[in-house]
Protein backbone atom coordinates (compact mmCIF):
# COMPACT_ATOMS: atom_id res chain seq x y z
CA UNK A 1 0.00 0.00 0.00
CA UNK A 2 2.92 2.35 -0.84
CA UNK A 3 0.60 4.11 -3.21
CA UNK A 4 -3.06 3.25 -4.47
CA UNK A 5 -4.73 1.36 -1.71
CA UNK A 6 -7.91 3.33 -0.34
CA UNK A 7 -8.73 2.41 3.82
CA UNK A 8 -11.90 1.79 4.25
CA UNK A 9 -14.22 3.72 7.46
CA UNK A 10 -13.64 1.49 10.52
CA UNK A 11 -16.34 1.45 13.42
CA UNK A 12 -15.49 1.36 17.23
CA UNK A 13 -13.04 3.62 17.62
CA UNK A 14 -12.30 6.21 20.89
CA UNK A 15 -10.28 9.24 20.39
CA UNK A 16 -8.99 12.25 22.75
CA UNK A 17 -8.06 15.50 21.23
CA UNK A 18 -4.87 16.35 22.91
CA UNK A 19 -3.77 20.56 22.45
CA UNK A 20 -0.27 21.63 22.59
CA UNK A 21 2.92 19.63 23.36
CA UNK A 22 2.61 20.33 27.19
CA UNK A 23 -0.97 18.30 26.66
CA UNK A 24 0.39 15.44 24.68
CA UNK A 25 3.81 14.56 25.21
CA UNK A 26 3.39 13.78 28.71
CA UNK A 27 0.56 11.34 27.19
CA UNK A 28 2.76 9.80 24.13
CA UNK A 29 5.59 9.35 27.29
CA UNK A 30 3.17 7.91 28.80
CA UNK A 31 1.91 5.22 26.17
CA UNK A 32 5.74 4.43 25.61
CA UNK A 33 6.42 3.79 29.48
CA UNK A 34 3.58 1.46 29.27
CA UNK A 35 4.82 -0.38 26.32
CA UNK A 36 4.99 -4.02 26.42
CA UNK A 37 5.36 -5.44 23.22
CA UNK A 38 6.53 -2.83 19.86
CA UNK A 39 6.85 1.02 19.71
CA UNK A 40 6.54 2.34 15.74
CA UNK A 41 7.72 6.13 15.56
CA UNK A 42 7.44 7.62 12.03
CA UNK A 43 8.36 11.40 12.13
CA UNK A 44 9.62 14.73 9.72
CA UNK A 45 11.19 17.09 12.36
CA UNK A 46 13.53 15.67 15.35
CA UNK A 47 16.35 17.71 16.33
CA UNK A 48 18.53 17.54 19.76
CA UNK A 49 17.38 19.21 22.90
CA UNK A 50 15.28 19.15 25.82
CA UNK A 51 12.14 17.27 24.07
CA UNK A 52 14.41 14.66 22.03
CA UNK A 53 15.64 13.74 25.43
CA UNK A 54 12.66 12.99 26.82
CA UNK A 55 11.74 11.02 24.10
CA UNK A 56 14.99 8.81 24.24
CA UNK A 57 14.45 8.21 28.03
CA UNK A 58 11.59 6.66 27.28
CA UNK A 59 12.57 4.94 23.91
CA UNK A 60 15.96 3.25 26.00
CA UNK A 61 13.75 2.28 28.59
CA UNK A 62 11.69 0.53 26.48
CA UNK A 63 14.11 -0.84 24.38
CA UNK A 64 15.99 -2.33 27.69
CA UNK A 65 13.13 -4.26 28.92
CA UNK A 66 12.31 -5.75 25.42
CA UNK A 67 10.29 -3.66 23.61
CA UNK A 68 10.55 -3.79 19.67
CA UNK A 69 11.24 -0.07 18.86
CA UNK A 70 11.29 0.84 15.65
CA UNK A 71 11.94 4.70 14.14
CA UNK A 72 11.13 6.23 10.83
CA UNK A 73 12.58 9.55 10.26
CA UNK A 74 12.89 11.90 7.23
CA UNK A 75 16.34 12.10 6.15
CA UNK A 76 15.82 15.96 5.71
CA UNK A 77 13.81 16.82 8.95
CA UNK A 78 16.22 14.85 11.33
CA UNK A 79 19.37 16.24 10.14
CA UNK A 80 19.75 18.04 13.66
CA UNK A 81 19.37 14.54 14.90
CA UNK A 82 23.24 14.22 16.09
CA UNK A 83 25.35 11.35 16.16
CA UNK A 84 25.41 10.92 20.01
CA UNK A 85 21.53 9.94 19.83
CA UNK A 86 21.86 8.16 16.74
CA UNK A 87 24.44 5.86 18.32
CA UNK A 88 22.27 5.45 21.50
CA UNK A 89 20.00 4.23 19.40
CA UNK A 90 21.67 2.03 17.92
CA UNK A 91 23.50 0.61 21.05
CA UNK A 92 19.89 0.03 22.43
CA UNK A 93 19.10 -1.89 19.97
CA UNK A 94 16.26 0.29 17.92
CA UNK A 95 16.15 0.04 14.45
CA UNK A 96 16.33 4.01 12.90
CA UNK A 97 15.51 3.93 8.97
CA UNK A 98 15.74 7.57 7.10
CA UNK A 99 13.23 8.24 4.26
CA UNK A 100 15.25 9.60 1.10
CA UNK A 101 18.25 10.82 2.97
CA UNK A 102 19.61 13.81 0.76
CA UNK A 103 22.19 12.77 -2.29
CA UNK A 104 23.52 15.80 -4.88
CA UNK A 105 22.48 13.67 -7.50
CA UNK A 106 18.96 13.33 -7.21
CA UNK A 107 18.72 16.84 -7.71
CA UNK A 108 15.25 18.37 -7.15
CA UNK A 109 13.87 14.41 -6.14
CA UNK A 110 15.52 15.29 -2.61
CA UNK A 111 11.77 17.40 -2.31
CA UNK A 112 10.57 13.88 -1.42
CA UNK A 113 9.83 13.72 2.03
CA UNK A 114 7.77 11.95 4.92
CA UNK A 115 5.81 14.28 6.40
CA UNK A 116 3.60 12.27 8.61
CA UNK A 117 3.50 12.07 12.23
CA UNK A 118 2.52 8.95 13.87
CA UNK A 119 3.45 7.10 17.26
CA UNK A 120 1.87 3.37 17.31
CA UNK A 121 2.18 1.14 20.87
CA UNK A 122 1.54 -2.52 21.21
CA UNK A 123 -1.34 -2.56 18.13
CA UNK A 124 -3.68 -0.96 20.25
CA UNK A 125 -2.93 2.68 20.84
CA UNK A 126 -2.07 5.52 18.42
CA UNK A 127 -0.85 9.20 18.44
CA UNK A 128 -1.61 11.00 15.37
CA UNK A 129 -1.18 14.60 14.21
CA UNK A 130 1.33 17.46 13.52
CA UNK A 131 3.95 17.59 15.72
CA UNK A 132 7.56 16.94 15.70
CA UNK A 133 10.20 16.51 18.62
CA UNK A 134 11.87 19.68 18.44
CA UNK A 135 12.03 22.09 21.52
CA UNK A 136 9.33 24.55 19.66
CA UNK A 137 6.15 21.99 20.05
CA UNK A 138 7.55 21.18 23.41
CA UNK A 139 10.13 22.68 25.84
CA UNK A 140 10.17 20.79 28.79
CA UNK A 141 11.93 23.72 31.16
CA UNK A 142 9.74 26.12 29.34
CA UNK A 143 6.59 24.87 28.77
CA UNK A 144 4.65 28.29 28.17
CA UNK A 145 6.55 28.55 24.78
CA UNK A 146 5.46 26.18 22.12
CA UNK A 147 4.09 25.99 18.84
CA UNK A 148 0.24 25.42 18.21
CA UNK A 149 -0.53 22.33 17.53
CA UNK A 150 -2.66 18.63 18.65
CA UNK A 151 -2.22 15.29 18.49
CA UNK A 152 -5.44 12.86 18.27
CA UNK A 153 -5.20 9.72 20.52
CA UNK A 154 -7.11 6.45 19.46
CA UNK A 155 -7.94 3.04 19.99
CA UNK A 156 -9.81 0.80 18.24
CA UNK A 157 -9.99 -1.18 14.75
CA UNK A 158 -8.70 1.80 12.55
CA UNK A 159 -5.13 1.38 14.83
CA UNK A 160 -4.59 -1.12 12.43
CA UNK A 161 -4.58 0.29 9.69
CA UNK A 162 -2.23 3.06 10.54
CA UNK A 163 0.21 0.23 11.72
CA UNK A 164 -0.67 -1.00 8.20
CA UNK A 165 0.41 2.07 6.85
CA UNK A 166 3.81 2.08 8.61
CA UNK A 167 4.75 -1.74 8.12
CA UNK A 168 4.44 -0.75 4.45
CA UNK A 169 6.53 2.68 4.62
CA UNK A 170 9.36 0.84 6.85
CA UNK A 171 9.77 -1.92 4.22
CA UNK A 172 9.73 0.26 1.58
CA UNK A 173 12.65 2.62 3.26
CA UNK A 174 15.17 -0.61 1.73
CA UNK A 175 14.30 -1.05 -1.54
CA UNK A 176 15.83 1.08 -4.54
CA UNK A 177 12.19 1.40 -5.69
CA UNK A 178 11.22 4.81 -4.64
CA UNK A 179 8.28 6.91 -4.77
CA UNK A 180 8.92 8.73 -7.96
CA UNK A 181 9.27 5.28 -9.51
CA UNK A 182 5.52 4.55 -9.33
CA UNK A 183 3.15 5.49 -12.15
CA UNK A 184 1.09 9.12 -11.72
CA UNK A 185 -2.50 7.89 -11.31
CA UNK A 186 -4.96 7.47 -14.77
CA UNK A 187 -7.92 8.38 -12.04
CA UNK A 188 -8.87 9.35 -8.98
CA UNK A 189 -9.07 7.29 -6.00
CA UNK A 190 -12.00 5.35 -5.09
CA UNK A 191 -13.25 7.33 -1.59
CA UNK A 192 -15.35 5.70 1.05
CA UNK A 193 -18.79 6.65 1.25
CA UNK A 194 -18.76 8.65 4.39
CA UNK A 195 -21.05 7.15 7.08
CA UNK A 196 -24.53 9.07 7.35
CA UNK A 197 -24.12 8.85 11.24
CA UNK A 198 -22.82 7.34 14.29
CA UNK A 199 -19.66 7.06 16.64
CA UNK A 200 -16.82 6.07 16.58
CA UNK A 201 -15.97 5.94 12.85
CA UNK A 202 -12.49 6.42 11.46
CA UNK A 203 -10.72 5.65 8.54
CA UNK A 204 -7.01 6.72 7.61
CA UNK A 205 -6.40 8.97 4.52
CA UNK A 206 -2.65 9.86 3.39
CA UNK A 207 -0.92 10.69 0.50
CA UNK A 208 2.34 9.25 -1.12
CA UNK A 209 3.45 12.38 -3.61
CA UNK A 210 1.60 12.84 -6.60
CA UNK A 211 0.97 8.75 -7.01
CA UNK A 212 -1.51 9.09 -4.40
CA UNK A 213 -3.77 11.40 -2.66
CA UNK A 214 -6.87 10.30 -1.55
CA UNK A 215 -6.56 12.33 1.69
CA UNK A 216 -7.07 15.38 -1.00
CA UNK A 217 -9.94 13.87 -2.83
CA UNK A 218 -11.45 13.21 0.50
CA UNK A 219 -11.30 17.02 1.74
CA UNK A 220 -12.93 17.99 -1.47
CA UNK A 221 -15.87 15.91 -1.67
CA UNK A 222 -16.64 16.99 1.92
CA UNK A 223 -16.60 20.38 0.97
CA UNK A 224 -18.58 19.97 -2.09
CA UNK A 225 -20.91 18.66 -0.13
CA UNK A 226 -20.96 20.86 3.62
CA UNK A 227 -23.94 22.32 4.50
CA UNK A 228 -23.20 24.11 7.96
CA UNK A 229 -20.09 25.00 8.30
CA UNK A 230 -16.23 24.48 6.69
CA UNK A 231 -13.60 25.51 9.25
CA UNK A 232 -9.99 24.82 8.64
CA UNK A 233 -6.53 25.46 10.28
CA UNK A 234 -3.37 25.37 8.66
CA UNK A 235 -0.10 26.94 9.01
CA UNK A 236 1.30 27.03 5.31
CA UNK A 237 -1.80 28.60 3.46
CA UNK A 238 -0.78 27.78 -0.46
CA UNK A 239 -4.00 25.82 -0.70
CA UNK A 240 -4.94 23.91 -4.80
CA UNK A 241 -7.10 25.47 -7.05
CA UNK A 242 -9.78 22.87 -6.34
CA UNK A 243 -9.84 23.84 -2.34
CA UNK A 244 -10.02 27.24 -2.89
CA UNK A 245 -12.84 27.34 -5.59
CA UNK A 246 -14.76 24.45 -3.29
CA UNK A 247 -14.35 27.34 -0.35
CA UNK A 248 -15.23 29.99 -2.44
CA UNK A 249 -18.37 28.18 -3.96
CA UNK A 250 -19.51 26.82 -0.24
CA UNK A 251 -19.26 30.25 1.21
CA UNK A 252 -21.18 31.71 -1.46
CA UNK A 253 -24.41 29.01 -1.07
CA UNK A 254 -24.57 29.91 2.74
CA UNK A 255 -22.04 27.78 4.32
CA UNK A 256 -20.33 28.94 7.39
CA UNK A 257 -16.56 29.37 5.79
CA UNK A 258 -13.55 30.26 8.44
CA UNK A 259 -9.80 29.68 7.89
CA UNK A 260 -7.33 29.67 11.26
CA UNK A 261 -4.09 30.81 9.28
CA UNK A 262 -0.87 32.23 10.83
CA UNK A 263 -0.13 35.81 11.89
CA UNK A 264 3.70 37.19 12.22
CA UNK A 265 4.66 34.48 14.76
CA UNK A 266 5.41 31.82 11.78
CA UNK A 267 8.69 30.28 11.08
CA UNK A 268 8.11 31.01 6.84
CA UNK A 269 7.14 34.63 6.39
CA UNK A 270 7.28 34.13 2.78
CA UNK A 271 5.26 31.27 2.39
CA UNK A 272 2.48 33.02 4.56
CA UNK A 273 2.75 36.24 2.18
CA UNK A 274 2.71 34.62 -0.82
CA UNK A 275 -0.61 32.58 0.69
CA UNK A 276 -2.35 36.17 1.51
CA UNK A 277 -2.61 36.60 -2.34
CA UNK A 278 -5.53 34.89 -2.11
CA UNK A 279 -7.46 36.78 0.71
CA UNK A 280 -9.24 39.29 -1.45
CA UNK A 281 -11.49 36.74 -3.42
CA UNK A 282 -11.90 34.82 -0.45
CA UNK A 283 -13.01 37.17 1.38
CA UNK A 284 -15.42 39.13 -1.05
CA UNK A 285 -17.05 35.59 -1.14
CA UNK A 286 -17.99 35.73 2.56
CA UNK A 287 -15.23 33.11 3.70
CA UNK A 288 -13.66 34.28 7.42
CA UNK A 289 -10.20 34.49 7.91
CA UNK A 290 -8.82 34.56 11.29
CA UNK A 291 -5.01 34.48 11.90
CA UNK A 292 -3.92 33.56 15.22
CA UNK A 293 -2.10 35.25 17.50
CA UNK A 294 -0.33 33.78 21.17
CA UNK A 295 2.03 31.25 19.07
CA UNK A 296 3.22 30.09 15.62
CA UNK A 297 -0.13 28.19 14.59
CA UNK A 298 1.46 24.58 13.07
CA UNK A 299 -1.71 22.31 13.14
CA UNK A 300 -3.40 21.02 10.49
CA UNK A 301 -7.24 20.41 11.17
CA UNK A 302 -10.45 20.30 9.05
CA UNK A 303 -14.23 20.33 10.41
CA UNK A 304 -17.03 19.82 7.65
CA UNK A 305 -20.24 19.68 9.56
CA UNK A 306 -19.70 17.12 11.96
CA UNK A 307 -16.70 15.42 10.19
CA UNK A 308 -13.34 15.79 10.96
CA UNK A 309 -9.69 15.24 9.74
CA UNK A 310 -6.44 16.04 11.36
CA UNK A 311 -3.17 14.90 10.83
CA UNK A 312 0.09 15.93 8.72
CA UNK A 313 -1.30 17.45 5.57
CA UNK A 314 -1.03 20.91 5.44
CA UNK A 315 -3.52 20.47 2.04
CA UNK A 316 -1.15 22.99 0.35
CA UNK A 317 0.24 22.42 -3.53
CA UNK A 318 3.57 21.71 -2.40
CA UNK A 319 2.98 19.17 0.35
CA UNK A 320 0.74 17.18 -2.12
CA UNK A 321 3.17 17.17 -5.22
CA UNK A 322 5.98 16.45 -2.67
CA UNK A 323 5.22 14.54 0.82
CA UNK A 324 4.23 11.91 2.49
CA UNK A 325 1.41 12.39 4.34
CA UNK A 326 -1.35 11.39 6.84
CA UNK A 327 -4.36 12.55 8.35
CA UNK A 328 -7.34 10.52 10.56
CA UNK A 329 -10.44 11.28 9.40
CA UNK A 330 -13.36 10.69 11.88
CA UNK A 331 -17.13 11.15 12.86
CA UNK A 332 -17.44 10.74 16.61
CA UNK A 333 -19.58 13.53 18.49
CA UNK A 334 -17.38 13.59 21.48
CA UNK A 335 -14.19 14.49 19.04
CA UNK A 336 -16.28 16.37 17.00
CA UNK A 337 -17.65 18.45 19.84
CA UNK A 338 -13.00 18.71 21.47
CA UNK A 339 -12.45 19.89 17.60
CA UNK A 340 -15.12 22.89 18.14
CA UNK A 341 -13.94 24.35 21.37
CA UNK A 342 -10.25 23.70 20.37
CA UNK A 343 -11.62 26.20 16.96
CA UNK A 344 -13.83 28.20 18.53
CA UNK A 345 -10.94 28.91 21.00
CA UNK A 346 -8.29 29.56 18.58
CA UNK A 347 -10.99 32.43 16.51
CA UNK A 348 -11.32 33.92 20.10
CA UNK A 349 -7.58 34.40 20.47
CA UNK A 350 -7.05 35.69 16.75
CA UNK A 351 -7.25 38.98 14.55
CA UNK A 352 -9.95 38.76 12.06
CA UNK A 353 -8.66 39.96 8.59
CA UNK A 354 -11.49 42.18 7.39
CA UNK A 355 -11.64 43.67 3.53
CA UNK A 356 -11.16 46.84 5.04
CA UNK A 357 -8.07 45.77 7.13
CA UNK A 358 -7.13 44.24 3.57
CA UNK A 359 -6.69 47.54 1.43
CA UNK A 360 -5.60 49.04 4.76
CA UNK A 361 -2.58 46.93 5.12
CA UNK A 362 0.80 49.38 4.36
CA UNK A 363 2.85 49.38 1.20
CA UNK A 364 6.12 47.13 2.53
CA UNK A 365 3.41 44.61 3.40
CA UNK A 366 1.88 44.66 -0.23
CA UNK A 367 5.40 44.49 -1.88
CA UNK A 368 6.09 41.32 0.12
CA UNK A 369 2.92 39.77 -1.03
CA UNK A 370 3.50 40.21 -4.59
CA UNK A 371 7.21 39.41 -4.74
CA UNK A 372 6.94 36.22 -3.20
CA UNK A 373 2.99 35.44 -4.18
CA UNK A 374 5.05 36.15 -7.81
CA UNK A 375 7.41 33.78 -6.88
CA UNK A 376 5.02 30.94 -6.30
CA UNK A 377 3.19 31.09 -8.93
CA UNK A 378 6.15 31.23 -10.88
CA UNK A 379 7.72 28.13 -9.70
CA UNK A 380 4.32 26.17 -9.56
CA UNK A 381 4.34 26.56 -13.53
CA UNK A 382 7.73 25.66 -13.80
CA UNK A 383 7.41 22.58 -11.94
CA UNK A 384 3.74 21.67 -14.01
CA UNK A 385 5.44 22.08 -17.32
CA UNK A 386 8.06 19.35 -15.73
CA UNK A 387 5.27 17.01 -15.17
Amino acid sequence: MLAGEVLPWREGNRFQLLVDGPSFFPAMLDSLDRAQQTIDLELYLVEDGRCLDQLLRALLDAAGRGVRVRCLFDGFGCLKLGQRNREQLARAGIELRLYNPLELRLRFRNLHRDHRKILLVDDHTAFVGGTGVTDDFWDPDNPRQHWHEVMVRMSGPVVADWQRLFDSQWSHCLTRRRIWHLPLPVRAPRIPLRPERGEGMARVAYAAARQHSDVLHSLLRKLHRAERRIWLATPYFLPTGKVRRALIRAARRGVDVQLLLTSRNTDHPPVRYAGQRFYPRLLRAGVRIHEYRPHFLHLKMVMVDDWVSVGSCNFDHWNLRWNLEANLEAIDPALSAEVTRSFEQDFSESREITLQRWYARPLHIRLYQRMWGGLDRLLVNIFNRGG
